[in-house]
């Protein structure tokens, strides 16, 4: 163990998940808030912003911009909106850090404004592909450099945006989202046509705003606005983040939990649905709406699993949590089969292929497929040593993979968590066993 680096983390065998608990603020609206916010005429006020790297990276951006931005203390806070057009460049380079969302979001927003934006960030991001955004930006007329044709540091040159039809390749809402933000500032309409479902965040809290955004089919359209208005946004509970907490429930036998304030977008319960299709025991109670997102608790008992077949629209609604379906398989009667993610090729890591060696590694009977992986399960996890490869919700199912295992399991890297889930050991310590210590730092 002495030799591990000194942010891996090990974590044991543990007794089941019981109790209530809540999980950070959802960190797709938030970064979306901080944008939007941005964007406004006038104030608006954000609650449970989420509070972690990625987010403050955004909302940082936006204030090297010009836009003040109040703390109220925790996650409450007030963005002062400097308008459609009212963004300035600030006097460097702005660093996003390891947000994928924000270098892949921002150049939307950058599109309609005056001046040279340049955005980077570190060397995961500087490896991460953008021409999927560089491709149909540049066919609306906006003036954006990428290197090599393809990778941060990004050059934005706002000015005139040309309206377009736009077909995307692969389902994505990141850019998806670009896009439409910069139809915003277009000449006309703007469509976006999906291969399949994706998150729809952005259309949500545009229109919230006072955009005129539309759909019909997979087709989603915006029109050019003069002002955009939103007094307040609140922000969900985050339903990646909970995922985690979701599964070690169903798969740690006699665990019964109860997770509050969830989002429950439809474009983000992929997870859910496949997890009922292998006989999880799952339930959202006390629904209701709150700043234009469906909201929910969820409620969960630990069950016995069936193998699946993953694939089409749905591996869309479950992007990001995909690499938790290899997790269930393992504890589930036969073979799961998972396709239609290509997408997870260009996340903070090869997903796919980080995904197949990590659970090899821990004794899980996997296989990469060209779109996704297979598993043969039944045998659950033995433990080992798990590399996260310096992403966060790989090492987050490490952990949960260490929780349900039979001998432990190490997470190398594991102080990435702290992109999304910062207080992710201690919620989960406290759900386990009264609070014995499941893990430790190596």
């Amino acid at each position: 163990m002495a030799g591990h680096p000194e942010s891996s983390a090990s974590f044991s065998p543990a007794k089941p998940l019981r109790g209530s608990t809540k999980v950070p603020a959802d960190k797709s609206v938030s970064h979306r808030a901080a944008m939007v916010a941005a964007l406004c005429h006038g104030d608006v006020v954000i609650r449970n912003f989420l509070n972690a790297d990625d987010t403050n990276a955004t909302l940082a951006a936006m204030e090297s911009c010009g836009v003040a931005v109040e703390r109220h203390g925790g996650s409450l806070f007030t963005v002062h909106g400097v308008g459609l057009r009212g963004l300035r460049p600030p006097g460097g380079t702005i660093d996003i850090g390891n947000s994928g969302t924000s270098i892949r979001l921002l150049p939307g927003i950058f599109a309609g404004q005056p001046g040279a934006f340049t955005l980077d960030g570190d060397e995961s991001i500087r490896r991460r592909p953008m021409d999927r955004v560089v491709a149909p930006l540049s066919e609306m007329g906006v003036g954006i450099e990428a290197r090599e044709g393809r990778f941060a540091p990004l050059t934005v040159r706002g000015g005139v945006v040309r309206a377009i039809d736009y077909d995307m390749p692969v389902a994505s809402a990141q850019v998806k989202s670009a896009v439409l933000l910069a139809g915003l500032f277009a000449d006309g309409p703007t469509s976006v046509t999906e291969p399949a479902l994706c998150r729809d965040h952005t259309e949500r809290m545009l229109a919230g705003a006072g955009a005129d955004v539309t759909r019909s089919g997979m087709k989603t359209t915006i029109r050019p606005v003069e002002r955009l208005e939103l007094e307040e946004v609140r922000v969900p509970g985050d339903l990646s983040s909970a995922a985690f907490l979701v599964v070690a429930a169903t798969i740690i036998e006699g665990s019964s939990l109860r997770i509050e304030e969830v989002g429950v977008n439809p474009t983000r319960t992929g997870l859910l649905d496949i997890m009922s299709a292998m006989g999880a025991d799952i339930r959202v109670e006390n629904e209701r709406e709150q700043s234009g997102e469906p909201v929910g608790d969820l409620v969960i008992r630990s069950a016995q699993l069936r193998a699946t077949s993953v694939g089409g629209d749905i591996s869309g609604r479950a992007i990001d949590e995909l690499p938790l379906v290899a997790l269930l398989a393992a504890f589930a009667q036969g073979e799961t089969v998972v396709g239609g993610a290509d997408e997870l090729r260009v996340k903070e890591s090869d997903r796919i292929a980080g995904l197949v060696s990590s659970m090899a590694a821990i004794g899980v009977e996997i296989e990469a497929r060209e779109d996704g992986f297979a598993v043969s399960g039944g045998g659950g996890v033995r433990g080992g040593v798990f590399e996260s490869h310096g992403d966060h919700r790989m090492a987050m199912l490490g952990a949960i993979a260490g929780l349900a295992s039979r001998e432990g399991v190490v997470v190398r890297d594991f102080d990435c968590v702290s992109v999304s889930f910062p207080d992710f050991t201690n919620r989960v310590s406290r759900l386990v066993g009264g609070g014995d210590v499941c893990w430790y730092w190596l």
